[in-house]
């Protein structure tokens, strides 16, 4: 499961809602949840925000999180 996916778990979030409200199909939402070799837009992130009522921010904090700069 991806970042987005256990994010969306842990809200009980309905993806099928979040769906309809986005415009996102379900298959894309729920490849995004549970591949991890896919690939999230920005504006993907942004309506899926907007649609579970949270702040951009917090949702990119939570898809990155464990994202780290290489050290030089």
């Amino acid at each position: 499961m991806t970042n987005l996916g256990l994010y969306l778990a842990k809200k009980s979030i309905n993806k099928a809602e979040v769906a309809r409200r986005t415009g996102l199909s379900k298959s894309r939402l729920s490849q995004l949840s549970s591949k991890e070799s896919t690939k999230l837009r920005v504006d993907e992130l942004y309506l899926i925000a907007l649609a579970i009522d949270v702040e951009p921010s917090e949702l990119l904090n939570e898809v990155c999180k464990g994202l780290n700069l290489p050290k030089e």
